[in-house]
Order: C-alpha cells, then structure tokens, then sequence
C-alpha cells in the first residue's frame, strides 16, 4: 500500500513563557531625592517651600504635644475616656474580653504565618507602629502600674497563641473561623454575663462595641441585599432595591433619633423595649448594610460572566456557582472599598452624642466642663487625644486592607 498523508495535523510547538519582569531595584536614599524632589527647578522649589513649611508645622505640634500641652486631664480622666460610666469594680470584664481577644488574634497570625511570606522589619513594624504608639500613650497617661502589667499581659498571650499557631497542624486551620466565632462570643459574655447593662457603657469601649457591632452585622445583611437586588424573583427585588434606595437617601442622624423615639412602637405589646445603646447599633446597622449592599453589588457586576456559564457547566447548582465562584471573586474586588466604608462608620459612631449616648468623642468634649478644669481652654488637649486614637485604629485598618489587598493579588491580576 502507498503511504497517505496523515490525518493528523502537525504540532506546533509553544511558544516560549515571557519572562517576568525584573522586580524594581530600590534607589539608594540620596539618588531618590535628587531624582524625585531636586529633579527640575519648580520642583526645587516647591520642595523647598512644602518642606519649610511642613518642618514648622511639625515643630509646632511637637512643641504643644511636649512642651505646652497640659495633659493632666487626660491623665484624671483617662479611665472615663476609656470606659465611661462603667462601675469600677467591674473593670475586669474589660481586661478579660482584651486577653481572650489578643490570644485569638495572636493564634490566627500564627496560622496565616505559616503561609504567607515572612515580611519585612520595616514592614512589620509598620503594621505595629499604631497600635503600640496607642498603648505607650495609655501607658503614660495611667497613674498606677497596674494597666502596663494588663497591657504587658495581653502582650505576651498575643504571642504565647502566636507562636502555639505555628505549631499547630495544618488541619487546625479549617477550624480558625469557629475559634474567632468563640472568641466573639467569649468576649460578649466576659462583658455582659452577669455585669452592667450596654447603657452604662461609655468612652472608647462604647465606640468599639458600635464599631465592631456594626461592621460584624452589617456584612452579611449587605451581601444578601446585594444578590437580592440581582435577584431574577421581581419581589426580592423590588424589596431589596427599595430599602437599599430609601436609606441611603436618609442621613445617619435621622436613623439615631428614629430608632430612639419610633423603634419601640414596631415591637408588640408587652415586649421588652430595648436600651439607648442598641436602637444606636441598630441604626447604623440598617445604614451601614445598604451602602456594603451597593459595594458587593458592584463587585458582583465585575465579575465576567464567562465565571458563572464555566460553573454551570461542569454541573454547579446557582448556589455553588454563586457562594464558591461568584461572591470570593466579587469581594475580592472590593475590598479597599469595603475597607473605606468600615472606616468611615468607625468614626460615624461619634454621632450616637446626639442620643445621649457617651463615646469617646462626648466625654472627650465632657470633662472640660469638670469644675477642675472649667474655662482653662483643654478643649486643644482632649481633641487631640480623641483624634489620636481614632487615627489609630482606622490606620491599623487601612494598613491591615492593604496587606489583604497585596496577598490576594487585588489589581495584579
């Protein structure tokens, strides 16, 4: 027989992988001045006059932070900034919740530590920059010992779980969302179980429990809203878009006052009412939830849909497709955006004053009006202690989102 051609058609090798870029060489310190800020004339000058006057600015703050500053209201009040009304036999309900929340921490950074890349010293100091500047700060201000050996003791059970996180088996990280699921409840219940009501609660306590409270509650509740809005069910939808459009046109204040004088009348007769405190979480529940709602939903809108068509044809049902394809993409997305939102009610929960409510900022603005130190002008003091502390924790947040952003890939792929 004669030889036929093939049937089959020739291969074509690949071609070879793209190399990866070279990583950015760092520039030695004097090259990176002279290259970005000496480069050109205007830009001479113009580093020249911000730096004169960044220079004087920074020398006037540290001449009043140092120098002309009377902290000694801080230093009287600084357990009344902290917790507020909170009876003072009952201070170590605090201090407990802190331990069991600084060994929780401590053991998920051990866990996460194991699969990350080890960062930086000066990385590693930056992430911690803020929280231990917060710390010295208390630590200076406290007038006994006692709070340095609390914050020492904290300390050291963030380590202690950090480094028994490191050693644990790899199957102990499946369990890692119910350990923080026990911490939230352990932390509740050091705090509430048997102890004063949510209404004594006051100072920067008060602003974390509506901070915390907030943010926990008010993710999922803006998810569900978001895949509700998207919904192919016209009435989930029309639900989900008419409440999502009604209170983003609302300001928060009009939901504080509304849910301290109007929620009692939607709970039935004889039922208990409930106290100042959660009408105020209530309300910037509701508020915070529409607005994630409108975050994930544009996530979700980011997503190609070639992801859910691959899903569907390998035989995913439209809840698998959505919970494990979907929804991580679309959040992934967003996360500088979800991050920003959080930050901003962290600070939003300043207006919970108007309720009577006594966070940090309102008894920051309160103990002026002491008869110790009534018309000596503090008012520069306590703000900006109360500015320092709320910049703390939002740059630890913004910090940690950056971090989550770089090991997900956000942008890179």
């Amino acid at each position: 027989m004669t030889a036929g051609p093939t049937d089959t058609a020739t291969l074509e090798p690949l071609p070879p992988p793209e190399p990866e870029p070279p990583a950015p060489r760092r520039l030695p310190p004097a090259r990176w001045v002279r290259e970005n800020l000496f480069n050109t004339w205007y830009n001479s000058l113009l580093t020249v006059v911000l730096g004169a006057a960044l220079g004087w600015a920074a020398l006037r703050a540290l001449r009043f932070v140092f120098f002309g500053a009377r902290w000694e209201i801080i230093q009287t009040n600084l357990t009344l900034l902290m917790v507020g009304r909170y009876p003072r036999d009952q201070l170590f309900r605090p201090w407990l919740a802190i331990l069991i929340v600084s060994a929780a921490a401590g053991l998920g950074a051990g866990l996460a530590a194991r699969t990350a890349p080890r960062p930086a010293r000066w990385d590693a100091f930056k992430r911690a920059a803020p929280g231990l500047a917060l710390l010295a700060v208390l630590a200076a201000f406290a007038r006994t010992p006692l709070p340095a050996l609390l914050v020492a003791a904290s300390v050291a059970a963030c380590l202690a779980a950090r480094t028994a996180g490191t050693r644990l088996p790899d199957k102990a990280a499946r369990w890692l969302p119910l350990v923080y699921l026990g911490t939230v409840v352990g932390a509740y219940l050091a705090l509430t179980a048997g102890g004063p009501g949510w209404d004594s609660w006051g100072g920067l306590l008060l602003t974390l429990y509506l901070a915390l409270g907030g943010i926990v509650l008010s993710f999922p509740i803006g998810v569900l809203l978001a895949l509700g809005r998207r919904s192919s069910f016209p009435a989930v939808r029309l639900v989900c878009v008419g409440y999502i459009e009604l209170i983003r046109g609302v300001p928060l204040i009009t939901l504080l006052l509304m849910g301290q004088f109007m929620l009692g009348f939607f709970f039935p007769q004889g039922f208990p009412r409930p106290g100042l405190v959660v009408r105020a979480l209530i309300a910037i529940v509701l508020f915070t939830a529409a607005y994630v709602a409108e975050i994930v939903r544009g996530g979700l809108q980011g997503v190609p849909k070639g992801q859910s068509e691959a899903a569907q044809a390998i035989g995913l049902s439209p809840v698998k497709t959505t919970v494990l394809i979907v929804l991580p993409q679309a959040l992934r997305n967003v996360i500088p955006a979800l991050v920003g939102q959080f930050i901003s009610l962290f600070k939003d929960t300043s207006l919970v004053a108007i309720i009577g409510l006594l966070d940090l900022l309102f008894v920051a603005q309160a103990i002026t009006q002491q008869p110790g130190f009534l018309g000596q002008g503090l008012q520069a003091e306590v703000l900006v202690f109360a500015s320092f502390v709320y910049w703390s924790f939002c740059y630890s947040m913004s910090r940690a989102s950056q971090r989550l952003e770089r090991r997900l890939g956000v942008g890179e792929r």
